[in-house]
């Protein structure tokens, strides 16, 4: 139904931003919605993919069109519902999940929330060999500042984005510890570096 939505980034949380519009503010849920931090009250082009239920209506958004169309390829198979595909999508590694499909890569597919061993075969089955035009630049990247207190909410925001993904408290738990270590960083750069250890459990 809708294709995309231009507006301001007037609020960021765990699983979703806020972009007003003509006096409306759309709720659209995000891999890594702190991807937009650095775009406060900036105006912004999100594509959306709009899912509806009996009990929500709910806005799914991504900074390119070939983001979108990986998204909508993933929920086409069966066990992937739009959040598994949008936790999967959280990890920019999108050339990465494209040569898994293609590799038929069980072990790495796996990995993500809300996969298991039949869900994976399922993925591979349904999309090996469709996914070609979308390998390359899928993350729409936009530039981060670097967060510069010396508190870090940054971190506990990171962690809140990740429970938002459908990753257990036990896991995060694993991964907060790793991430103490490394230098103060954004909320961004925090939840990249939390997907990617993610991905080498």
């Amino acid at each position: 139904m809708y294709e995309y939505i231009i507006g301001k980034i007037a609020a960021i949380h765990p699983a979703y931003i806020v972009i007003e519009t003509n006096g409306i503010g759309y709720q659209i849920a995000s891999g890594n919605p702190y991807r937009y931090s650095s775009k406060m009250n900036q105006e912004v082009k999100i594509f959306v993919h709009q899912v509806i239920r009996e009990d929500a209506h709910t806005l799914y958004g991504f900074n390119s069109l070939e983001a979108k169309q990986l998204f909508l390829r993933l929920i086409s198979v069966s066990g992937i519902g739009p959040k598994s595909g949008l936790a999967i999508m959280a990890n920019d590694d999108h050339d990465g999940l494209i040569a898994a499909i293609e590799s038929g890569d069980i072990t790495y597919l796996t990995k993500f929330p809300g996969v298991g061993k039949k869900t994976a075969q399922q993925l591979i089955l349904d999309l090996k060999g469709k996914l070609g035009e979308l390998a390359g630049d899928l993350t729409g990247e936009v530039p981060m500042e670097l967060f510069t207190t010396s508190e870090n909410p940054a971190l506990e925001e990171a962690i809140a984005a990740l429970q938002a993904l459908g990753y257990s408290e036990r896991e995060t738990k694993k991964v907060h510890k790793q991430l103490l270590q490394e230098p103060v960083q954004s909320t961004d750069e925090y939840l990249r570096a939390g997907l990617k250890l993610m991905m080498k459990k």
